[in-house]
């Protein structure tokens, strides 16, 4: 804990000696210090991506709480910098670095990340961007650059390396081959990748499920699976289901510990969108959450119809989007380590499966699994689902 509290006092506030910066091509990298120039910052990638078939915009809305300090607070235990390239005074590049001085302090780490990363194919502008983020992390004493990566794992992470044909799923990525390229030619090298599953929606469910299911309600009587068919009925559980997120995700790359605010932010972020119904909680006698997993409708071709804005009609659009789709995306789920091995994933599957398919659901994407977590790949291979998409984090080492 001293190691946190001392690296807490450094100011997590933008910080940087980059205000405005000219390189020997021409391109000019200024800091975004202004509402007028965050603007810019969150609208550039629909200009790069106007012709991007698969791309989805953000929800502009939940964007300008996201980069505002005041409100998103993330930054309060992070230092950044958000950064834009002009070229003869025409925008044409982006980025974001992030030092999390928490998260290096509890991983004994010196790591500087980027984050929000996008330009044209441009090799000129993608050198200064990384460039002038690399000497800002270095300025900050770091020893190595990641990324894409932001404030944690629950935010957008690694750039698309296979399955650039499949429509985005939201709180992920959407990038052309060429990015990837760009990071390549400034020297960045794989860090670890992740994985995506394809999972077809079986009717009837296979016996075995069944089986297992029965099996587990058996030898486990005091547990039990919580549905719901309302928000207001979910609302209780938020905290408990988020804290439990905490304990099961402490070993994930790039993951933080919610805090409660942290919590609150992220429930208002999403819970709206998700039908309670892909809401899947198991308790013990207690009544203690030992288990959770949710999904949500997926809404990319609503958000595009919508533009991206909620109002005055955009939200009617998402929730069309959401009623006719035939995939079902998963967002969280956790298990807690001492009820591990014992089925509650088959409990949980089965339940959702069944839900999923009574609303018109056929596939499930699985959302991001790191490469390493054999166990649960190996879950998703016994549903019989296959990898269709993969995304790699880089790094490059700041030393020499």
């Amino acid at each position: 804990m001293d190691k946190i509290e001392d690296l807490s006092k450094i100011n997590t506030t933008v910080n940087s000696t980059i205000k405005s910066a000219v390189n020997d091509g021409g391109i000019e990298i200024k800091e975004v210090d202004s509402k007028k120039k965050l603007r810019e910052f969150i609208h550039l990638p629909a200009a790069i991506h106007k012709d991007h078939s698969n791309w989805v915009p953000p929800i502009y809305m939940d964007d300008w709480e996201f980069f505002n300090p005041k409100l998103n607070k993330s930054f309060q235990s992070c230092e950044t910098i958000m950064l834009l390239a002009y070229r003869k005074g025409k925008l044409v590049g982006r980025i974001m670095g992030i030092i999390h001085l928490k998260y290096n302090a509890l991983h004994e780490e010196k790591n500087a990340r980027f984050a929000f990363f996008e330009t044209w194919n441009d090799d000129e502008v993608a050198a200064a961007l990384i460039g002038a983020i690399e000497n800002w992390s270095r300025e900050k004493g770091m020893e190595r650059l990641v990324g894409p990566l932001a404030f944690s794992d629950k935010d957008p992470q690694g750039f698309l390396i296979e399955g650039f044909d499949e429509p985005a799923v939201i709180a992920s990525n959407c990038n052309y081959p060429y990015q990837v390229e760009l990071l390549e030619k400034n020297d960045f090298t794989k860090e670890i990748d992740l994985v995506v599953y394809k999972i077809d929606i079986p009717s009837p469910l296979p016996e075995f499920y069944r089986k297992i299911q029965e099996r587990v309600i058996r030898n486990n009587p005091d547990l039990k699976v919580l549905e719901f068919a309302s928000r207001k009925k979910v609302k209780p559980y938020i905290y408990p289901i988020l804290n439990l997120l905490n304990l099961t995700f402490s070993d994930i790359v790039g993951f933080t510990p919610f805090s409660e605010k942290e919590m609150d932010d992220f429930a208002n972020r999403y819970l709206f969108l998700i039908n309670p119904r892909f809401i899947k909680v198991i308790v013990n006698g207690k009544n203690e959450v030992v288990a959770f997993v949710i999904g949500m409708s997926h809404i990319g071709d609503g958000i595009r119809n919508a533009k991206g804005r909620l109002f005055p009609f955009g939200i009617f659009k998402i929730f069309a989007a959401a009623k006719r789709t035939k995939q079902l995306n998963l967002l969280l789920g956790g298990i807690d380590p001492a009820y591990r091995g014992k089925g509650l994933d088959v409990m949980m599957g089965t339940k959702m499966m069944e839900s999923a398919y009574a609303l018109g659901k056929r596939i499930i994407d699985s959302h991001l699994e790191l490469e390493t977590n054999t166990k649960v790949r190996a879950e998703m291979e016994k549903m019989g689902g296959y990898v269709y998409k993969r995304f790699r984090i880089f790094g490059k080492s700041l030393k020499g």
